[in-house]
Order: C-alpha cells, then structure tokens, then sequence
C-alpha cells in the first residue's frame, strides 16, 4: 500500500456488501465490526421513512451510502475536503447516486438554511427542491452548537450519532423538549477505552 494514501475496506451490512475509501489523516470509523452493527442500526431506524435525508457531517460518506435508499434523495455537509473527495469515491464504488454534498460546516449550513447567508459553494445545489423528514447528525465530541440544535427540531425524524455522551445528553436535554427519543443503542467502538459512541433515534412529538 506504500504507493497510494489509502486503503479500500469492505464492510457487510444486514447482508449487503459495502466498500470504503479509508484516507490517510482523514477520519473513519475505526473499529470495522462495531461499525457493521451501527451502520445496521441506523438503517434499521431508517427504514420506512419518507421523503428527503439531510446528513450534517457526512465524513467519507460511510453512512450516506447505507441510507441512501432509503430516501428519494440525500444532501449532505462536510468541510473537509479530503473526506468530500473520498465520499465521492464510495459513492461510485456503492453506485450511490441520489446524493450532494454541500461542503459547508454545520454552522455554515444553519444560517445558510435559515437564509442568513448565501454561499458559492451552495451554487449549483437548490435547497428548496429538498422535501427533508430526516436529519442525521454525527458531530464531533463537541456536540451541536445551539443554532444546529434548533434545526434539527425542525425535522420529524432525528438520527443522532454520538462519540460523546456527555455532549448528546446536553442536546437531547433542549431536542426533547419538541422529539421524543423512540430507539436508543450503545456502541462500545473504543474498546479499553472510558469512549462510547451512541445512537439515538426520535420523532417528533
């Protein structure tokens, strides 16, 4: 592998066979069987739901391309443009074809959906031709800010995957208020390790 920056990975979920693009400094999941399961989970959660998905932090496109044919249509956010560059690669490896990624930060996309701001990077994307009923979120160990807690309310159906409980205890304590939590899973991604990565699944009240 020491002529290329990456390695390709095969995962099986629910008994369908997926293919990865892993870069170098770019951020995956690290722990390939645990992955499986989560990425299993959410698409279980998934399934029945209509209309359009929106992903805030798509990373490499690893749930993206899972979720995919679940909706009629897929916009996605990412900043990073290595982790753009490769979710584009897994979405031709996976013949994902219904998806665009925004290459926004989730505080970028807030105000740009609030029609706060206008981006070049959102030029050739019309965000009024999405009818989204679910959000997924996979932030960082940080958590939502508050402007993205408030757009996720606005959805029916949140997905929220979390590396940090302590954080999603914090927004679920404001996301509750409108949702109400329907499926909860714990991923021990980090084993020997105090990380945990969770799932949550709510709906609106």
């Amino acid at each position: 592998v020491l002529d290329r920056d990456y390695v390709v990975g095969t995962l099986n979920v629910l008994g369908k066979t997926y293919q990865y693009t892993q870069v170098e400094n770019s951020f995956t999941q690290p722990n390939a069987g645990v992955n499986e399961q989560m990425l299993g989970w959410a698409s279980e959660v998934c399934t029945g739901l209509k209309g359009d998905l929106l992903e805030l932090y798509c990373g490499n496109g690893n749930f993206t391309c899972v979720l995919a044919n679940h909706f009629c249509k897929v916009l996605a956010t990412e900043i990073s443009k290595a982790s753009v560059h490769s979710a584009h690669d897994n979405f031709e490896l996976n013949a994902v074809e219904n998806v665009q990624i925004a290459r926004l930060s989730s505080e970028e996309f807030t105000q740009a959906m609030n029609r706060e701001r206008l981006f070049r990077r959102l030029q050739d994307i019309d965000l009024d031709s999405y009818d989204v009923s679910t959000i997924l979120v996979d932030p960082p160990r940080a958590g939502l800010d508050e402007a993205t807690e408030a757009l996720v309310q606005k959805f029916d159906n949140i997905v929220y995957i979390s590396c940090n409980p302590d954080t999603l205890k914090q927004n679920l304590q404001k996301i509750t208020l409108t949702h109400k939590v329907q499926r909860i899973a714990l991923f021990d991604q980090f084993p020997y390790t105090h990380h945990r990565e969770m799932g949550v699944f709510l709906t609106r009240k």
